[in-house]
């Protein structure tokens, strides 16, 4: 069983612009599964390797949502943190992710906008090699209010055929 972990946010009068984070994830093949089964994208190339041989990767590659979901995380678990809202993202994939990459997310806060707790923040996605996979700016509503909260791992999910 997972420990649980406690993560706080930082509130918006708290955030400068230049702030940064990293958030790192490994891709795995039942991630891309799981993405697979919750998005309903079941395109070949990211589940049939046979099939992605014969693209231009020659291999899977993971969703490119998936990446903007390692770029939600970042924002929900490091900066701002809990208590964050999303409100738009804008991304440019720019390179495939293949099974068994490790992403880091970088963040930075781009811009604040004093008459709302609004920020905007890059985004750069890269792999293990420092290859730039994707970019993009997200905009969120910071958290006023400082909270430290508990993360309760989610439920496994089943696959089913």
């Amino acid at each position: 069983m997972n420990p649980l972990l406690q993560i706080t946010n930082k509130t918006f009068d708290e955030i400068t612009i230049g702030d940064t984070a990293t958030y790192t994830r490994l891709v795995t093949e039942r991630e891309i599964q799981l993405f697979a089964a919750v998005s309903g994208d079941h395109n070949p190339v990211h589940l049939d390797p046979e099939y992605a041989a014969t693209t231009q990767f020659g291999e899977c590659i993971a969703h490119g949502m998936l990446t903007g979901a390692f770029i939600s995380a970042a924002i929900a678990m490091e900066l701002p943190g809990p208590g964050t809202i999303y409100l738009g993202q804008q991304l440019s994939f720019r390179a495939p992710v293949l099974l068994g990459d490790t992403l880091s997310v970088d963040l930075e806060v781009v811009g604040k906008h004093d008459s709302k707790p609004w920020l905007t923040i890059g985004c750069i996605v890269k792999n293990q090699n420092g290859k730039k996979v994707a970019t993009g700016e997200a905009s969120v509503m910071a958290p006023t209010v400082k909270e430290t909260v508990t993360i309760v791992p989610p439920p496994s999910i089943q696959l089913v055929d």
